[in-house]
Parts: C-alpha cells; sequence; structure tokens
C-alpha cells in the first residue's frame, strides 16, 4: 500500500509499541525532528481544539458540540501522530460511521500534510474495517475468505425461508419483525447461545431458535450480514487472546468518530483492542445521540471516564456555524435534559435574526407559508442577502410530513429534492445485476442463484427449482452444484435442461474468468449480455425499460473506480447510495435523522407538535428516556441552521388520511424567549374555538398562534366564524376567561389555567362529535368521544354539549 510492505510493517508496530520513547527507530526519530519545526496543521486550532490535538498519552474524550470544528481536530491530531513520529501510518486505527465522513477525513489529512494518504490503510468505517479483519480470518468464525455480504432484501427473504420451514404463519410472524430482532441481538453482541433467557421467547417463543437456525444457514451460504461484522470479530478477539494481542501491538493510536453512536457490538470491539495501550482518543458529542432506535447507545459516551480512569476530557464548545440566537436557543433547549455531561455552545459572532416561531391552522396552510418563504429567501425580498435554493433544507421529524412540502413545491414551480429516497442500488435491475456478480465471484451464493437462475426466463418454473432445491439439501450442496446434479442425472428435461445448463456454463465460465485476472468491467458487461440480462430489457417495451438499461450502462461505469468486482460488491454492501451530482438548485427535504451532520444558511423544522415532535410511539416505548433523545433531534435540527433558523407547528394535520388537532410541542415552551421571535399574526385559536393562552413559552410573551391571515380568512366554514351562534359563543368564552383579546394571544397553551369545564361535563367537538370530560390538566382535556374515544384537546377546541344548537355546523 503505497510503498509499505504489511507484514513487515507490522512486525516493526509490534516492536515499536513494546519499546520506550527514547528507543525510536532513526526514521521515526527523523519525523520527529521535523515536528520540531512549525507545524502548520496547528495553526488556527482555538485552545481547547489543540489541547485534544496534543494530548496524545492514554485515553482521551474530545466532547465536541455541533459546529465546533471537531473533524478539524481528529484529522490535526493523525496528522501530528504522523509528523512527530509516534505512529506509522499502518499503526493508526482512526473509525467513523460513514464512507463519506472516511474520505473527508484522508482528503484533509493529506492537505494538512501536502501529501496523499491512502498509506493509512486503517482509516474507514467500523464495518469497512471489520471486513478487511475477518476476510483475513474468516476461518475461524466457520466462513472462507471470499464470503458474500447479504443485504437486508436477501436477509429478509432467507429468514422467511426459515420461517415456512418452521410451519409458522408468516404473515403473523413476518420475516421484517424477526430480522429486526435478530438484528437488536448482533448489535449488543450477542450469539444464539448468549441471548439472555429472558429474551429467548421472542418469536412466538421461537426466536432464539431461528437466529441459530438462520446463522448455519449463512455459514452454508458462505455469507454473513451487517451485524455479523462486528459479532465475529468480537467472537474472534473474545476467543483467540494471541490474535487480540497482535491487533493491540498493531494498532497503537484509536481514533473514534462519533463516539455517542456506537452500539454494545462496536463498543465492546473498541474496548478489546485498547485494552493494552489505552491510547484511545473519542469524539463524540452527547447531546447529538439520536440512533437509539437502531442500537445506539449514548450511554457508552456517557460512561467514557469510568470505562478509561484518568482519561483527558476536552470541551469543544466554541461553534464558527451559527448565530449566537440560534446558539442560545439550541442551548437553552438541551439543558432540560438530565442524561448529558454538560457543555454550552458560544461564538465569537454576534447579531444575527433570532429563532423564528409561527404556527398555522393546518398542515397545508404550514406548506404553503414555508413555500411563500423559500422564494422570498431564495429573491433577497426579506432585507437579507439572497440566499439560494440548495442552502435551504425543510428537516421534517416522521416521512409522511413531507407529502404535504411535495405536493405544495410541485404546485408553485419550485425545485426540491427529497434526501433518502430510493436509491440507485436498490433498483430491481441494479439488483439483479449485482445478484450475477455476486454468483459469479462466489458461486455458493445460493441467495443470487435464487434471484437470477429464471431472470430472464428460462423455462424454470417453481417446480423445477423446487427439484434443485431438494436435491441439493438432501447432497449438501449448494444450490449451483445442486442443478449440476439435477443435469447429470436428467432429473430436468426438454427446454428448461437446455436453458439451465447454459446458465451453470456462464457461471462457470465467469468464475474463472474472474480467477484467470480478466478485466472486471469486461467481465461484468460479458455477464449482462451472455446470460441475456440486457436483452430482456431491450426486448420489454414497457416505458421503465430505457431507464433501465441507462441504469445498467451506469453500473458497468461505476466499476471503473475498483479494481475488482469482490472490492465493488463490497463497497455497494457497505454504502448502498447513489451519489449523482445535479445541476439545478434544489431546496432539500429530509427527516431530521438524516440531517445529521449537515448545515444549511436556512432551516425550517415544521410539525413541532406533541405526539408528533416528541414522537408519540417514542414516549409511549421509551418514556423519559424517548423524550430525552427526541429532545436531542430538536437541538440536532437547530443547529443545523446557520443564519435563520424557523420552527412551525399546526393546530390540526392530516396524518395517513385523518385529521387530527395537536398541541404545540412541549419543546417549544422550553426555548428561551430572549432568542425566540414569534412571527405568527392573532388569528389561530382566536378566531377559532378560542384555546386559552398563558405565559408560557419559557420567560412568556405575546404573538398570535394561528395562520397567516387568521382562521376567518380561510376557505373552511368561512361563514361561520361570522354566524350570530359564533359571536355568542365567544362571549360566553370571554365571560368564563376561556378567551382572550386577539391581540394578547400567546403562541402556547397556559397549563396553569384554571379550565372552563370539570371532570363529567359533555361536550362537543366539530371532527369527533359528543363525549365527555375525564380530565384535566390546564386547559388541556381528556375527553372520552363516543365514537372516536378518548382524546387529549385544547379546551377552546370543544364547546359545552347543550349549546351545539347555536352554531351553524
Amino acid at each position: 500500500m503505497n510503498g509499505y510492505d504489511e507484514d513487515d510493517a507490522f512486525e516493526g508496530a509490534a516492536r515499536a509499541a513494546s519499546a520506550p520513547s527514547q528507543g525510536l527507530s532513526l526514521s521515526q526519530r527523523a519525523m520527529g525532528m521535523r515536528a520540531a519545526a512549525p507545524a502548520p496543521y496547528l495553526d488556527g486550532l482555538n485552545p481547547a481544539q489543540r489541547q485534544a490535538v496534543e494530548a496524545l498519552d492514554g485515553p482521551v474524550l474530545m466532547l465536541a458540540g455541533a459546529g465546533t470544528g471537531k473533524t478539524k481536530a481528529l484529522t490535526a491530531r493523525i496528522a501530528h501522530l504522523l509528523v512527530t513520529g509516534r505512529a506509522q501510518p499502518n499503526e493508526i486505527l482512526a473509525v467513523t460511521f460513514t464512507n463519506k465522513a472516511a474520505r473527508e477525513m484522508k482528503e484533509r489529512v493529506g492537505r494538512l500534510l501536502g501529501q496523499s494518504v491512502e498509506g493509512v490503510p486503517w482509516l474507514g468505517t467500523f464495518h469497512a474495517i471489520c471486513v478487511k479483519l475477518l476476510r483475513r480470518h474468516a476461518e475461524l468464525a466457520g466462513l472462507k475468505s471470499n464470503f458474500t455480504i447479504l443485504d437486508t432484501d436477501d436477509q429478509i427473504r432467507l429468514m422467511k425461508q426459515l420461517i415456512i420451514a418452521g410451519q409458522m404463519d408468516e404473515k403473523r410472524w413476518p420475516a421484517r419483525q424477526l430480522a429486526g430482532i435478530i438484528d437488536g441481538w448482533k448489535n449488543r453482541a450477542l450469539t444464539p447461545a448468549r441471548v439472555p433467557s429472558a429474551e429467548a421467547g421472542a418469536f412466538n417463543n421461537r426466536g432464539s431458535e431461528l437466529y441459530a437456525a438462520y446463522q448455519e444457514r449463512l455459514r452454508a451460504l458462505n455469507a454473513c450480514d451487517f451485524g455479523d461484522l462486528l459479532l465475529h470479530m468480537v467472537s474472534i478477539f473474545q476467543a483467540h487472546p494471541d490474535i487480540l494481542a497482535q491487533y493491540q501491538r498493531r494498532f497503537r493510536y484509536i481514533l473514534v468518530d462519533e463516539y455517542q453512536d456506537t452500539n454494545v457490538a462496536q463498543y465492546l470491539w473498541l474496548r478489546l483492542l485498547a485494552q493494552a495501550h489505552r491510547n484511545i482518543c473519542c469524539v463524540g458529542d452527547d447531546d447529538q445521540s439520536i440512533y437509539g432506535w437502531r442500537g445506539a447507545e449514548v450511554g457508552n459516551i456517557l460512561r467514557f471516564e469510568k470505562d478509561f480512569p484518568g482519561a483527558v476530557v476536552v470541551r469543544l464548545e466554541q461553534n464558527y456555524r451559527s448565530t449566537e440566537h440560534i446558539l442560545a436557543a439550541a442551548s437553552g433547549l438541551i439543558a432540560a435534559n438530565a442524561g448529558r455531561l454538560g457543555k454550552t455552545l458560544w461564538t465569537d459572532s454576534t447579531g444575527g435574526e433570532k429563532v423564528r416561531l409561527i404556527g398555522h391552522w393546518d398542515g397545508e396552510e404550514e406548506a404553503r407559508w414555508i413555500g411563500e418563504e423559500v422564494e422570498a429567501l431564495q429573491r433577497g425580498t426579506r432585507g437579507q442577502d439572497p440566499v439560494g435554493l440548495d442552502d435551504q433544507a425543510i428537516l421534517v421529524r416522521a416521512s409522511h410530513q413531507m407529502r404535504a412540502f411535495e405536493d405544495r413545491f410541485l404546485t408553485i414551480g419550485l425545485p426540491y429534492r427529497v434526501i433518502g429516497g430510493p436509491r440507485f442500488y436498490e433498483r430491481l435491475e441494479i439488483r439483479d445485476a449485482m445478484a450475477y456478480f455476486r454468483l459469479s465471484v462466489s458461486p455458493e451464493d445460493d441467495l443470487a442463484f435464487e434471484r437470477v437462475v429464471n431472470t430472464p426466463k428460462r423455462g424454470l418454473g417453481d417446480k423445477a427449482q423446487q427439484v434443485i432445491q431438494t436435491t441439493a439439501r438432501a447432497e449438501g450442496v449448494g444450490l449451483l452444484e445442486g442443478a449440476r446434479i439435477v443435469l447429470a442425472e436428467g432429473r430436468i428435461t426438454g427446454k428448461g435442461a437446455g436453458q439451465l445448463r447454459a446458465f451453470v456454463e456462464g457461471i462457470d465460465r465467469w468464475h474463472r474468468a474472474i480467477g484467470q485476472g480478466v478485466s472486471h468491467i469486461e467481465i461484468a458487461e460479458q455477464i449482462l449480455e451472455e446470460s441475456g440480462y440486457t436483452a430482456m430489457w431491450q426486448a420489454d417495451k414497457t416505458p421503465e425499460a430505457p431507464g433501465r438499461l441507462e441504469n445498467l450502462k451506469e453500473l458497468v461505469k461505476a466499476l471503473e473506480q475498483f479494481e475488482n468486482l469482490q472490492g465493488f460488491l463490497e463497497h455497494v454492501s457497505l454504502i448502498m447510495e447513489n451519489e449523482q451530482e445535479e445541476a439545478t438548485e434544489k431546496v432539500s427535504i429530509m427527516t431530521l435523522h438524516a440531517a445529521k451532520g449537515l448545515e444549511f444558511p436556512a432551516v425550517f423544522l415544521p410539525g413541532w407538535e406533541d405526539g408528533l415532535f416528541p414522537s408519540q410511539r417514542s414516549m409511549d416505548e421509551s418514556g423519559l428516556k424517548g423524550v430525552e433523545e427526541e429532545r436531542r433531534l430538536a437541538y440536532v435540527g437547530i443547529t443545523r441552521a446557520e443564519k435563520v433558523c424557523t420552527i412551525s407547528f399546526a393546530g390540526n394535520r392530516r396524518v395517513y388520511g385523518q385529521w387530527q388537532s395537536a398541541l404545540p410541542s412541549r419543546f417549544i415552551d422550553e426555548l428561551p424567549g430572549d432568542h425566540v421571535e414569534v412571527l405568527t399574526p392573532p388569528g389561530l385559536y382566536g378566531g377559532g374555538f378560542g384555546a386559552a393562552g398563558g405565559a408560557g413559552f419559557g420567560g412568556g410573551f405575546g404573538g398570535g398562534f394561528g395562520g397567516s391571515s387568521g382562521i376567518e380568512d380561510r376557505a373552511m366554514k368561512a361563514d361561520v366564524y361570522n354566524s350570530p351562534g359564533w359571536k355568542r359563543l365567544q362571549d360566553r368564552a370571554g365571560q368564563r376567561g376561556m378567551g382572550q383579546p386577539r391581540e394578547s394571544r400567546h403562541p402556547v397553551i397556559d397549563l396553569t389555567a384554571v379550565s372552563a369545564f370539570t371532570l363529567g361535563d359533555r361536550v362537543f367537538h366539530k371532527k369527533f362529535g359528543y363525549g365527555a370530560v375525564i380530565g384535566i390538566e390546564g386547559d388541556k382535556l381528556s375527553v372520552d368521544f363516543e365514537k372516536a374515544g378518548e382524546k387529549k384537546i385544547v379546551a377552546g377546541f370543544v364547546v359545552p354539549a347543550d349549546e351545539v344548537d347555536d352554531l351553524p355546523f
């Protein structure tokens, strides 16, 4: 690797790891002497960053807030290790969570050193590094070195086969649910034998049994899934101390990015490697731990000092991204979390806009208003410099929120992109082509065989394929070998036999070509042509066919960046993303989770309503822990904004076709009022059923709670709000203290207010009908509706049942 012999370098690392610093080699001392000269990579670092870079001995926790330059500090630390001679390139283990982050880190280190750093072989993602390790020690996990990495689709299909073989109802016990359970166990480094007895009864009391069968099937296929990459290496390190000791000597310095996102398996893998020298530097932010739902354990970073006694903790708090108002709002919000190490973001820059808050009547009104604001920012008509569409983002809590924005933007012709939509490598034609490539590289890949044996059609129906599978199981061989036996014994005849023979011979021919070093691009073209797959789409007359053929050409073009077919397959398995550049400027729409690590001059955060954000599901499943993770997600959303941050909420929202009334998110009241500007004109509740506003909202300030022009101006039953019955109702509400003059309305509900209703009162809601009050919390009522069941409703949205006749509904 760029002049390094890995085995020789390994031995050198072992010697250097055990030698005192005075006994460095001549080359290492020469590198150290260069470090005595001014180090340009240290220029521009603030005191905290420099401390984190220069603290090379022992464990270090770099607690880095959003926008505080953690990547700059991390890459400077790698450069410092190399320039001072503390480590050779292959003695540094640097792990990240994404290939994009790994590439950026390599590029930055290269710029700092003024040279390529491709010779740093152990800089990459957890999965990429573990693939590399596992291929060296595959036999210890019961695999061959050319094992296949299954994607989610293949995992599901394999588990479905096991469920059916176990005579379980797949509709009642879906394979996707089993996949989630097993993935959770693997994230916690639990092998089938180690699954706790309390959990072994999952999935109809057969969870651990199916897990064991799944692992055996993977070994028979010479395959593993993503969870296995970490699980196998942890198991190998635990069972083979000699191998662990080798890698402990090799990796003299360990650096970990986004440590707050690590799961148990990743945590154990890192701890095992760092036990000997303890030179581990973890970079992360406990306030940005938002992936608990996929196994991330915020406790890993919270207990770092306990795991590594004597650790140096460096807090990076100076923010280089956002305005002081945005940082103050984010800091005020996250301070409500109890489970955090604590830090406060600050910036040298002053001024800037306050965080903007606006309420709307419904989700469609919210989308309309945001569309207008996006265009106003683009034109610069708000009194600020124009903000291009590429510099604006709409970050939603749930994907179903995107529909309203897509509909609105299509209507007004506003270009947009949805981040996280269908990916290039997940398209039908690409998955089929990849299955051909996989089978050619690893003929034992039965899942790939099943996918393409009759694609294109080869006259091999379900019965013929069942004969192949039965024969393979009886003989204890893979499906490709089973097909050979079936052909030799004449169990399949006619046209199907000839087509199957051509298919088997094709796989053998392509596999030999790979072994003989034929160009992988040439092999890929041969596979697509000789298999008949390209011809199948050329003969297809559907409108999608030309696009599929173009995608296949793009697939072959993508191979040019790789040395061989196996490397390409591994790359696709690890990232599964299409990163084509788009020329047209577009506003981005994505979920808050997808926005992690990104930044935009202008950010819109819609849907801040209780039940939506924080998510009701998260609160129900995880209680206070769930609320704290949701609050961290809100913090992440606010800190994506550089100059303009707008939070919005709606009084009503259509969710999966059903209208639901909503309360403003509890997070809104946690924002510091001095740093928030309320844009809501009077009208939403003032012109509606008159919700009682209160001081609320942190320090308390005024502002309307409504749509941009008031509920009276809406097309929905506009005549209702001018009727005698409506005015009489408002007069009565005012006498009870339910209403306030519109100019003094507040944007949130005052939970300290005294409700005009009492327990047992009969009430009416224009959507849910009649019901009885069963709970009261300020102006928030729990109502048991006759047809809709129990709902939580703002008092202003219901009226006494005996006054319904006065209303013209």
